[in-house]
């Protein structure tokens, strides 16, 4: 879309248009569905070589017995098991041999009479008369007149026999409609000979991504640009429930376009367009959605967050569901209201979630009037399950894949407190906990240190909340390792200050914290970092980006304009509180802020210039009662591996 040339497009874009007529999830949903036919779009056959991953269309009959003949387990001796009766080292049973060999494949010629023996290999077809199988350790030849064979332990009647149709009977069902074909299924086919297999067709399913600043992975960025995450997300979703997504590209925000767009979408089984829900100037799909007919628009704005501009459409018995722009937004209402359709479309059956019980560390503000899906982490303590919320908002790319899972928070409720009991939904059917749980302040040393440990086969989780939430969660027994940079204000001491008897501290590493500012900014170049501060405080068109409360850096920030705060005044910019060093560093170097306090090392990494302020300490508070834990001791160890911590001094740190 092109800026406003004139009066009227300027405020034809500052009215932005509010299509949103917003109703309950629950009502939305059973409108959405009432106009499908949420039954499988059809059936074909595809080879056994191509089942892999397709969803069974039919209940599948053997038609013969598997294995289809008595065959042998082991190599040995076909014998009759009476003949064996009595055999030991000392006394052994002796049999002629009968004159063939039953190798797989070959149908004996002689039945086993009382008295002799059949040699027999593994899988071979054990021939009648016999009854059971001596394995070849338990025996011994006696070369004479006639070979002989001497069995020194008995067997019993179907002893090393797998007979006909003991692990498939014929006519037994196998697998049953329904089913996704692993390689586990595969295998069942192919024993019982199907050499084709029926399946349901899988749902084609056109993804488009719309806005004039998306640009696909690989593009060089632009300023504003933003790199299309959404469609190879929903892309993958799509393939993960059994249907076959079809990446149409980018469309810029051209009505026209976007028109056309959409009606080639329209030839495949259902369309998903992201971005261009909301009311902002720029957001034309509803425009084009809202065309479409029998019977159109189903809801524009459901009461959840995240997700709440959502729009489902149906039309000619197509879905077509524009989605969030937001990553997470888009993905939580794909799977909250289009991957059921997709299911039903693919002939999967319906979800069956799975929920736990878990308390909630932290107390949690919601939005009254609209359902709130928080997406958690969950971590083990000393007293059971906690539900850490993710915190990283719907335009996060990550909070989805990090989840567990979510906690449902009523309309109606404002506010859940800390240390209450939750139903934590969860993501996947399967809830593997980490070895080592990290809680607290973030730093790109300690990226470095749990990288290397996952690569050594240490399954690692990191929440970065703070150093004063990782503190109080390694106090409540919460994680392993707590990072911090917690200085004293009374000692000038970092860290040590802030630990209970139940906590002992690891020694980490060194980081320089300093004033990052924008190249030939004149306001800081040649200045101290105490002078450059006073000068920024000086004038009001300077702008600071703060850090997040309770952070090490926020503390020292204070530390640094108390006698500006004491005056009744705060910095410009002190109220917008970044959450970790990049952040501050981002703000920065794009030019929404002036000067921040990060780390060096971050510095360099977004070509800021740096003025030291203060040498902090970055440590681990470790539970005394998980000091000894096999994934810490490792952690501790890397910490003193001189190789390693010649990496963690080329990123600027100091040991």
């Amino acid at each position: 879309m092109t800026h406003p040339t004139n009066e009227s497009e300027l405020l034809r874009a500052a009215v932005q248009d509010q299509f949103l007529e917003v109703i309950d999830r629950d009502t939305a949903m059973q409108r959405f569905l009432a106009a499908l036919r949420m039954q499988p779009l059809g059936r074909q056959v595809v080879a056994l070589a191509y089942g892999l991953g397709r969803i069974l269309a039919e209940d599948v009959q053997a038609d013969v017995d598997v294995p289809a003949f008595d065959r042998s387990n082991v190599d040995g001796f076909a014998v009759r098991a009476s003949d064996t009766f009595g055999s030991a080292d000392e006394s052994p049973r002796q049999l002629r041999l009968n004159g063939e060999v039953l190798s797989p494949g070959i149908v004996a010629q002689q039945n086993v009479e009382s008295g002799t023996a059949t040699i027999i290999a593994t899988g071979g077809m054990v021939p009648r008369g016999a009854d059971a199988i001596v394995m070849v350790e338990h025996t011994e030849l006696e070369r004479g007149e006639r070979l002989a064979l001497r069995i020194r332990r008995p067997v019993t009647a179907g002893q090393n026999i797998t007979f006909a149709g003991t692990d498939i009977a014929r006519g037994e069902t196998v697998l049953r409609a329904g089913v996704r074909l692993t390689s586990r299924e595969i295998g069942v086919l192919a024993a019982i000979g199907r050499a084709n297999v029926e399946v349901f067709r899988k749902p084609r399913v056109a993804i488009l991504s719309t806005g004039d600043e998306i640009i696909a992975p690989g593009s060089v960025p632009r300023p504003g640009s933003v790199f299309d995450s959404n469609a190879p997300t929903l892309a993958a979703a799509v393939t993960e429930l059994g249907g076959e997504p079809i990446l149409l590209g980018i469309v810029s925000d051209d009505l026209q376009q976007l028109d056309v767009a959409l009606k080639s979408a329209l030839q495949h089984d259902a369309v998903l367009l992201s971005g261009g829900t909301s009311k902002g100037a720029g957001d034309l799909s509803y425009r084009v959605v809202r065309e479409l007919r029998d019977p159109g628009i189903i809801a524009h704005g459901v009461a959840l967050k995240p997700g709440k501009p959502i729009c489902l459409a149906v039309t000619n018995g197509k879905p077509v569901v524009i989605l969030p722009g937001f990553p997470t937004s888009a993905l939580f209402t794909f799977h909250e209201f289009v991957a059921p359709v997709l299911r039903a479309f693919a002939g999967l059956p319906a979800e069956q979630r799975e929920t736990i019980r878990a308390t909630l560390p932290l107390r949690v503000n919601s939005e009254r009037g609209r359902a709130e899906f928080l997406l958690v982490s969950l971590v083990h303590s000393e007293t059971g399950l906690a539900a850490y919320p993710m915190g990283k908002g719907s335009g996060s790319v990550t909070t989805f894949s990090q989840a567990d899972g979510f906690i449902t928070i009523g309309q109606h409720t404002e506010q859940i407190e800390a240390g209450r009991e939750v139903d934590v939904t969860l993501l996947g059917h399967e809830l593997a906990p980490a070895d080592l749980v990290v809680i607290g302040s973030h730093c790109v040393g300690l990226d470095l240190l749990l990288s290397e440990l996952q690569h050594r086969g240490v399954r690692t989780k990191s929440l970065y909340v703070g150093s004063t939430g990782g503190l109080t969660a390694a106090k409540r027994g919460e994680c392993d390792i707590a990072g911090m940079h917690l200085l004293d204000a009374e000692t000038g001491e970092y860290n040590r200050p802030f630990l209970s008897d139940d906590l002992r501290l690891l020694t980490g590493y060194r980081r320089q914290q300093g004033i990052v500012f924008r190249p030939g900014d004149t306001r800081f170049t040649d200045r101290t970092a105490t002078n450059a501060i006073a000068a920024a405080l000086s004038d009001p068109h300077c702008t600071m980006v703060n850090r997040n409360a309770g952070s090490g850096t926020r503390i020292l920030i204070d530390q640094q304009v108390a006698e500006f705060l004491k005056s009744g005044q705060q910095p410009p910019g002190y109220a917008v509180q970044a959450k970790s060093h990049n952040a501050v560093a981002a703000a920065v170097a794009q030019g929404r802020a002036d000067w921040g306090v990060a780390i060096d090392t971050v510095a360099k990494m977004y070509g800021l210039s740096f003025l030291p302020l203060q040498a902090e300490h970055y440590d681990f508070a470790i539970p005394t009662t998980r000091w000894d834990r096999p994934a810490v001791k490792q952690f501790r160890e890397l910490l003193t591996d001189e190789v390693f911590r010649d990496r963690l001094r080329k990123l600027g740190f100091e040991l």
